[in-house]
């Protein structure tokens, strides 16, 4: 007879060989939204790229624990053997197989002609199932540059840059980065200090320091700096392009002073940066530097930042799932038993609805940049991109940490499964592109000084006016009466109070049209073959309004079903 440590290691063991082999073919709702919005004719022209890297992806798991191993981590060389300074940062090979996958995906290729972007961030998102990756942040960081050069950048810009950006041969493609942050700003970016000063060809030098540098070793960088002699804050930050090598392939006179040691995102190189005379071009009109920095780069990365927490959710929910299918305890395996349910329903109904929030806005944004949104719907997206990333982290954060408590012991082992590197990767992200307090601070201004709350209430309402009616739609309905009413109090009342009232405002919203988004994927659900296998959108959305009430424990048989 087999020992039961041998069964145990059996199992276990089963656990491991049946995760999912392919992310895309593994997820039946992105499928399903995916069809509803582009048509059945675009989305089988793209379905095919999909489903290749969803098992591209799931296959370079090796590599990414190889990648994340402490001596395999990216180190800094700053001299050549002649002593002369070159910067390299030296990268294990099993970063450069990843690369080639994520790279050759096309998912930076989409984004050269405008209305992609639902299709660049599924890729994206698949991809994030692996956590950072050594290049997910490069790849949203590359796909900031690509909008700001294709919004602000000269014609000679655009054809010198963008086709290396755009290219999908991971080594010969340029990737990209954004060097925002100083050490006596963070998010007072209005307090930097990187000067710019006018060369005699023209052109500009930059002379002072940049604190946090992700992707570091970038080909191309986009860098606020303030010119020389203009007035203070946010008014006087131009928005400059630098390239890592000068044209005669000399390094462009910046020197990377440390790597940091970052709690996670560990394969992918941030460091502080020192600019000596560094050779830098305009981006755009400089008096509108910061403007662009925000509404090119820093509202692309705070899509992408929500697409890679959900990557990261959804790849532990397929770990948990599967584990509590596996695990045995008293004789039956975990998933029996009513707590491991809760954990697994609370996973499911989080993911669910934060993927769908996600799609929405992503389709949204190709709308946009069809030029089909009018001047509301388009306040309403810039809004709901801010809640979303703050909310869609805390809820990936979530989900993740539920995981590891259905794992027990064994989740916090890193050679057990990937979910320790997903928990430190989402509390990176969940910082990255404006804190939680920055986003509500930002979203206050957005609705006291602008009124964006009016534009933003309208389109929610308008996501619910064509549902049809039942229990979720009016709980819905009824949230999002009681927060129109306290936020009309809150821009009413005291300012300090507002600042702190406003945070349960911006997550109550966030929810809601979490909730609504989820609620009209259920109105096509039913079309989608094979939907009566997996548990509707109409049963997770009525778990997902129901978490922390009793209504979360009332109905066992629905925690079972979404187990």
């Amino acid at each position: 007879m087999t020992s039961p440590v041998q069964q145990g290691r059996d199992a276990l063991r089963a656990w491991s060989a049946n995760q999912p082999e392919n992310f895309f073919a593994a997820d039946p709702y992105l499928q399903a939204a995916l069809a509803a919005v582009w048509g059945q004719d675009r989305y089988q022209e793209y379905r095919e790229e999909l489903a290749h890297l969803g098992g591209a992806a799931a296959a370079l798991e090796a590599d990414v624990r190889l990648n994340h191993r402490n001596h395999n981590l990216p180190r800094l060389d700053p001299w050549d053997g002649l002593g002369q300074p070159t910067q390299p940062i030296e990268h294990h090979p099993s970063y450069h197989r990843i690369g080639t996958v994520l790279y050759g995906s096309g998912q930076l290729r989409a984004l050269g002609e405008p209305g992609h972007w639902l299709y660049a961030l599924s890729l994206f998102y698949l991809g994030a199932h692996l956590g950072e990756a050594g290049h997910n942040c490069p790849i949203a960081c590359t796909a900031g540059v690509i909008k700001a050069l294709q919004a602000v950048g000269t014609p000679a810009q655009q054809e010198r840059w963008l086709p290396r950006l755009l290219n999908t041969e991971f080594g010969y493609a340029y990737t990209g980065a954004q060097f925002l942050t100083e050490v006596q700003g963070g998010s007072d970016v209005g307090a930097n200090g990187l000067v710019a000063r006018v060369a005699d060809d023209g052109s500009y030098r930059l002379f002072g320091e940049k604190w946090f540098c992700s992707n570091a070793g970038a080909d191309l960088i986009l860098i606020t700096a303030r010119l020389e002699g203009s007035e203070p804050g946010t008014r006087g930050l131009g928005l400059f392009l630098a390239p890592r090598l000068l044209d005669d392939g000399q390094p462009n006179h910046y020197r990377i002073r440390r790597l940091k040691d970052k709690l996670g995102t560990r394969t992918m190189a941030s460091g502080e940066i020192d600019f000596d005379g560094t050779v830098a071009e305009a981006m755009g009109t400089l008096d509108h530097g910061f403007l662009t920095a925000m509404t090119q780069v820093i509202h692309t990365s705070r899509l992408y930042n929500a697409f890679a927490c959900l990557g990261y959710a959804q790849r532990a929910l397929h770990l948990a799932q599967g584990y509590a299918r596996h695990r045995q305890a008293f004789g039956q395996p975990i998933i029996r038993y009513p707590l491991v349910q809760q954990s697994l329903a609370k996973m499911a109904a989080l993911v669910a609805s934060q993927r769908a929030l996600a799609l929405h806005l992503a389709a949204l944004q190709d709308e946009q940049e069809r030029g089909e949104l009018s001047p509301e719907r388009k306040a309403a997206l810039r809004v709901l991109v801010n809640l979303n990333k703050s909310r869609n982290a805390e809820h990936c954060r979530a989900i993740i940490t539920e995981g590891l408590s259905v794992l027990g012991g064994n989740g916090a082992i890193e050679s057990f499964s990937p979910m320790p590197r997903l928990l430190r990767d989402v509390v990176v992200c969940e910082n990255w592109e404006g804190t939680h307090n920055t986003l509500y601070a930002q979203t206050l201004r957005d609705f006291s000084a602008r009124s964006l709350h009016e534009p933003t209430l309208a389109h929610l309402r308008e996501l619910g006016a064509g549902l049809a009616p039942d229990a979720n739609r009016e709980r819905l309905t009824q949230r999002l009466d009681t927060l129109s009413s306290n936020l009309q109090d809150c821009l009413n009342g005291d300012a300090a109070r507002a600042s702190l009232e406003i945070k349960g405002i911006c997550r109550g919203l966030a929810d809601v049209a979490a909730g609504l988004c989820l609620a009209r994927e259920g109105e096509t659900w039913p079309l989608f073959p094979g939907a009566e296998n997996h548990p509707s959108p109409a049963l997770l959305l009525s778990h997902f309004l129901g978490l922390g009430s009793r209504a979360e424990i009332d109905d066992l048989s629905r925690l079972e079903a979404l187990a």
